[in-house]
């Protein structure tokens, strides 16, 4: 007699899938795997899996009939619908067991050579459960067009594209995104630059380490800024060369202050991280005299150059770059969500072609498919129009901001000339920002605390961001008066 899987032990899981005809699948195939069941055990009838979980019959149906096309079930005659001979990803039978377990690896030594990176900006991953969250680098997606993406996912799965994209193109990026880069999105920026001088990268990030990696050494002194992004210290770092912080104003990094022996410099002029300032004109041009005088490069982050709805944005240092001195990285994973992974770096074509090689080294093929449904997305006019939305939504809720912070004890720190998603924030004298943070999860209210932005935090360490591209407008008021009061309230503590 065949043995037959119980239909008690398919249960369905919410997080599994979208669909209902998705979480079925998913959970015949994990009652399947777990209990190995061998070729040819029966399932539940339609009709009584249907019952036992409650569900349409039609459903139970059209998925056994999916499943049978993969390869998990097959159609007996007489016998209804029983587990395949063709199972996919069948579970290997566990080894057993040694009686006297060998020496493990020392890890410790394997790994010596290889720190955890010191600075790190962590965030919960359950930050949507919070009622009132401040935090940074998170996507609203009440404001992006889904229907768009997904016809422009469906353009790039379509008979023509598949076909181009699902080749090996030898570590090139795909030709239209590339074309969209230098005919648009650097044209905003007035940068000029062929299609042999743009590398497409998996975000900002990306672009960084590939930069570093190919330009920092033990002996060049590389500078950055000091409160600054934590990745540019830990990027440098582990490339072993000697890092200068220099500290900001509200007008960024300082070039008067470079150490004569410069060789690296790495800037977020535009909007600098965290404080959101601005470097004005006047010290871009000095910036670029003093590398042509000094003989040294410039990493140029401009991660957020599409957030300026208070200003214009000032010219990218690369398009003031006459020497090609400039190394110019963007992304498109700020302003459309970070899954996206998209971002490029612009310079030279001899330092391109060793970056592309650099890359293909780490990540062989590009993710061809989601280059061009970006590129889609971008060429169809989906993006122009969504970052107009965007900046609407976080020119708004940024005034919201700025009017709860009056007459609070809370200082706006930053000083932002053309816009952002985020405000660079001081509490009271004494109040520390990891503290008050911690203080702030009973409330559901999440900030960011400012240590990991200094290279030497001050002790205590009052300054904290607040990102408000996720944040409901009616709730900015309401989440400013509860960090105010938490606030208040270790201040008052301190001063007993």
């Amino acid at each position: 007699m065949q043995s037959q899987i119980p239909a008690e032990i398919i249960l369905l899981r919410e997080d599994e899938a979208p669909t209902l005809q998705g979480r079925l699948a998913a959970a015949i195939v994990r009652a399947i795997l777990e209990i190995r069941a061998r070729p040819g055990t029966r399932l539940p009838s339609s009709r009584k899996l249907a019952g036992a979980l409650g569900i349409s019959r039609m459903t139970v149906t059209l998925v056994y009939q999916d499943l049978v096309s993969q390869g998990y079930l097959e159609t007996l005659p007489r016998s209804g619908i029983a587990v395949a001979a063709t199972v996919p990803h069948r579970r290997l039978r566990a080894p057993s067991i040694r009686q006297q377990a060998e020496k493990p690896p020392d890890w410790q030594d394997w790994l010596s050579d290889h720190k955890l990176p010191r600075r790190v900006i962590r965030k919960p991953t359950n930050w949507r459960e919070f009622r009132y969250p401040f935090i940074y680098g998170q996507p609203d997606p009440s404001l992006f067009d889904h229907n768009a993406w997904r016809e422009c996912a469906r353009q790039a799965l379509g008979t023509r594209d598949f076909a181009d994209l699902s080749s090996d193109r030898y570590g090139a990026d795909d030709p239209l995104l590339v074309d969209y880069i230098c005919s648009n999105t650097l044209a905003r920026r007035g940068i000029r630059a062929r299609r042999d001088e743009v590398l497409v990268t998996l975000g900002a990030q990306n672009a960084l380490f590939l930069a570093v990696e190919l330009l920092a050494r033990a002996d060049r002194i590389a500078v950055t800024e000091d409160p600054g992004y934590p990745d540019f210290a830990e990027t440098l770092r582990r490339a072993q060369s000697p890092t200068s912080f220099l500290p900001v104003d509200h007008g960024g990094l300082n070039p008067a202050d470079l150490p004569p022996n410069t060789r690296l410099v790495i800037v977020t002029p535009s909007h600098h991280i965290p404080t959101g300032g601005t470097m004005p004109l006047a010290r871009r041009r000095e910036l670029l005299e003093r590398a042509a005088a000094q003989d040294f490069l410039i990493i140029e982050d401009d991660y957020d150059f599409e957030m300026s709805y208070l200003a214009q944005p000032l010219p990218a240092l690369r398009s003031m770059d006459d020497a090609g001195r400039v190394i110019y990285i963007g992304s498109f994973s700020k302003s459309l969500f970070p899954g996206l992974r998209i971002g490029y770096m612009v310079g030279p074509a001899e330092l391109i072609r060793q970056a592309r090689a650099l890359r293909s080294i780490m990540l062989r093929h590009p993710p061809s498919h989601l280059q061009r449904i970006t590129a889609y997305f971008l060429a169809l006019g989906h993006y122009d129009a969504h970052i107009v939305r965007l900046r609407e939504a976080l020119k708004r809720r940024r005034a919201l901001i700025e009017e709860a912070l009056q007459g609070s004890a809370l200082e706006l720190a930053g000083a932002p000339r053309a816009g952002g998603s985020s405000v660079w924030v001081r509490a009271p004298d004494g109040v520390g920002s990891q503290i008050l943070a911690d203080r702030l999860h009973d409330e559901s209210v999440l900030i960011e605390p400012g240590e990991v932005f200094f290279e030497q935090p001050p002790e205590p360490c009052s300054f904290f961001r607040l990102g408000y591209a996720t944040i409901a407008d009616n709730l900015i008021a309401e989440g400013i008066r509860r960090i105010d009061r938490a606030a208040a309230r270790l201040a008052g503590r301190r001063s007993l």
